[in-house]
């Protein structure tokens, strides 16, 4: 599959989606590139509408379905980010999304959804009953079911971001995302590939959900048995379209501990002022572990979303 993407795929999705998003600032710190030795490019997917990169494969996917597709709507299930995500890109576009929910997902992430217009059904927190219920409504009402991370046009979409911090800053040798089900950091591995100069990618990993790691070494999609990580963008598993694409494109996956996540977010916040999510400071946590890996380098760090809980901060908890 990822021997058929062009760069002529990423540029014609970075078009589409322009009038839905915003082409997010990029920010520097000289504090943070004095502690970890390196030049670091924050590309501040925090500040996208939404408040997360998932708008950009989120509309992508939409703006690709049918006429027929749009008026029977879209369905999704999802806990957070992706839930918000189609929900305003579907309202923007003027189709209707349905979002399957767990009963436990926050208030907060429920009336958000609700706000962009996404039509709720709560179920058990389980992936069993979220994709049955989920699979229950596309056959109801003829929508069309988009895949958070495991879908072509989802990771296109993804793949602006990094297309976009490239355009700004084209001398950068390293590019760094998050990885949770492998839909950024396989769109990010494919703007480095066609529109980096000796670009590399690194993908930054929670120690405590180590799957993308663990499959890069066997060669084959591996799961968590359990996923506990503050970092609870991350809890998912790669998918068979996003695998490949990243067994091809991404250099290395670096694991971080719960402890080096929570200081490298708590760093952002002190030094940059800026609010991102405990997922968001995975990749910086990765730079800071390995420093001498990172020393001198120009290094791009895709900072996915600042969709946070503000009652329960990890670093005024422990």
């Amino acid at each position: 599959m990822s021997e058929n993407i062009k760069a002529s795929a990423l540029i014609e999705t970075a078009e589409r989606i322009a009038p839905f998003i915003h082409r997010t600032p990029v920010l520097k710190s000289t504090a943070i590139n004095e502690i970890s030795g390196a030049q670091i490019f924050f590309k501040c997917e925090n500040f996208q509408k939404m408040g997360a990169f998932k708008m950009r494969g989120a509309a992508n996917a939409i703006l690709n379905l049918k006429d027929e597709q749009k008026t029977r709507g879209v369905v999704t299930h999802s806990s957070g980010n992706f839930a918000q995500a189609v929900s305003l890109a579907a309202k923007s576009i003027g189709i209707k999304a349905y979002i399957v929910m767990p009963s436990n997902a926050p208030t907060v992430k429920q009336a958000a959804v609700r706000s962009y217009g996404g039509e709720i059904l709560l179920v058990k927190p389980t992936l069993a009953e979220r994709q049955a219920n989920a699979d229950r409504i596309s056959k109801e009402k003829g929508a069309t079911f988009l895949h958070p991370s495991n879908d072509l046009d989802v990771i296109l979409g993804n793949s602006t971001a990094a297309k976009e911090l490239l355009e700004d800053y084209p001398k950068l040798e390293v590019l760094m995302s998050p990885i949770g089900g492998g839909g950024l950091v396989a769109g990010t591995a494919l703007a480095a590939n066609y529109f980096g100069t000796n670009c590399i990618t690194i993908g930054g990993e929670p120690m405590n959900a180590d799957d993308a790691y663990r499959s890069l070494q066997s060669g084959k999609i591996e799961q968590n048995v359990s996923a506990n990580t503050i970092a609870d963008g991350l809890r998912t598993t790669l998918g068979s379209i996003n695998f490949p694409i990243i067994q091809k494109y991404v250099n290395s996956i670096i694991r971080v501990e719960e402890e080096e996540i929570i200081a490298a977010m708590r760093l952002i916040w002190e030094r940059m002022k800026i609010i991102i999510e405990p997922s968001c400071a995975v990749p910086l946590a990765a730079v800071l572990k390995e420093r001498k890996q990172f020393e001198g380098k120009k290094v791009g760090i895709i900072l996915s979303g600042g969709n946070v809980d503000l009652e329960r901060l990890p670093f005024t908890q422990q």
